[in-house]
């Protein structure tokens, strides 16, 4: 693929493209169709996910109502306590929970739900947007399941701007109203497969979903791109190991895509000697990364091999919030490829996350080293990767999938 044509595809799929919507599978049956192109055969496999309709989401603070979206997947029903903004989260700060709504700063995360429930909370606002941009954008945000374990507090979502003029104000007294449409719906993964010489064989991973309010053309149509790139590079050249390529549906609902084809797949995965993902290439301005989650002499081959074709990266061992984590959870080497802009030229998330990020120049030679490690691990007598997870890893994969509370 040219400049042109990347920027062709970027132009077809600037639409959000939420997990487990019909916008979802229009683009998944998009990826399908430029496989095809290629001559390549990719097939669409869907799994289950928990989804929402909602039909009322009010936030009343002191009597004004406040623009909010309703949190999908947190039950129906009304809740009216005094507001309690969670500024710090020491014990004698979650002790000040017991019997309030709760606000609290990012994200609603595990541990952050586990603490405020343990500590009395009755309902939780949370806030995303910037207080310095003009926009007035509300994420449509949903409790999951494997933060809620089926304790479902009422929640809702503020702009900045709204949560500032609320604690300005001494807001004291705060009533979420949830009704909503609870039910399973249909998310999908998009999968090529490329035998190779051998039975064992390299994955390659790309999300190609978005989050409510973004075109997702940086994260990560990029991403999606790129693997499409690789296979049509592969689909004239042969190669040793075979090469399966999955776009993810749902990743950012909770990398949904990928743990339901390690699930669906376990077996198969002993025969995976590495997982290459790519989430957010291509920008037009940032820094090029390799992340490993691996053993460390992963980073120093890719380091080594950088240098020796002259593209200038930034290596680490690490854990990558990616489509490579479920894989690197069940013993599977993983790398995850990004081109990191600062966030005052390009942001995520949010409705800037458009086409105007991303340059096709830029593109095309991001996946040309990609293609070039690809190709030299594919066509390796013997993948040089260690198969077996170093403890720190583990000890990583643990505390983020919350099977561990990291003492930092």
């Amino acid at each position: 693929m040219d400049a042109k044509q990347i920027m062709k595809i970027f132009e077809d799929t600037a639409y959000v493209r939420v997990g487990g919507t019909e916008a979802e599978l229009r683009a998944a049956q998009y990826l399908q169709s430029q496989c095809e192109k290629l001559g390549l055969s990719a097939q669409i496999e869907p799994f289950p996910v928990e989804m929402a309709k909602l039909h009322q989401a009010v936030l009343t603070v002191d009597g004004q109502e406040i623009p909010c979206k309703g949190y999908l997947c947190a039950g129906s029903g009304e809740v009216e306590a005094p507001l309690y903004y969670l500024r710090n989260t020491d014990d004698y700060s979650l002790s000040l929970c017991r019997g309030k709504i709760v606000m609290i700063d990012g994200y609603m995360g595990y541990w952050m739900y586990q603490d405020i429930l343990e500590n009395g909370a009755v309902g939780f606002i949370t806030y995303d947007g910037d207080a310095n941009y003009p926009d007035f954008d509300i994420d449509q945000r949903e409790l999951r399941s494997f933060v809620s374990k089926g304790n479902k507090l009422l929640g809702v979502n503020i702009n900045a701007k709204s949560a500032i003029a609320l604690i300005r104000g001494g807001a004291q007294q705060a009533k979420i109203q949830l009704a909503q449409e609870e039910y399973t719906g249909e998310s999908r993964n998009v999968i090529l497969d490329m035998p190779g010489e051998i039975p064992e064989y390299i994955v390659l991973t790309a999300h190609y979903d978005s989050v409510s309010l973004s075109q997702g053309a940086y994260d990560n149509m990029s991403g999606s791109v790129g693997i499409l790139g690789v296979a049509e590079y592969f689909a004239k050249h042969p190669h040793h190991y075979g090469l399966r390529f999955i776009w993810c549906g749902s990743e950012e609902r909770g990398l949904l895509g990928s743990k339901a084809y390690c699930q669906a797949h376990e077996e198969s995965l002993k025969n995976v000697v590495l997982n290459i993902n790519l989430d957010m290439i291509g920008c037009i301005m940032g820094k090029f990364i390799a992340c490993c989650t691996s053993e460390e002499a992963l980073t120093h081959y890719v380091r080594y091999v950088a240098a020796q074709w002259g593209f200038g990266i930034s290596v680490r061992q690490d854990v990558y919030s990616s489509d490579s984590t479920p894989f690197a959870d069940k013993g599977v080497p993983a790398l995850s490829f990004a081109r990191i802009a600062p966030h005052n030229t390009a942001t995520i998330h949010n409705s800037y996350d458009t086409i105007a990020l991303m340059k096709g120049e830029q593109m095309v030679e991001d996946i040309a080293f990609i293609t070039r490690f690809t190709e030299a691990m594919a066509n390796a007598r013997r993948c040089p990767v260690g198969r077996e997870m170093p403890d720190n890893m583990k000890e990583k994969l643990d505390i983020y999938l919350t099977r561990k509370r990291d003492k930092k």
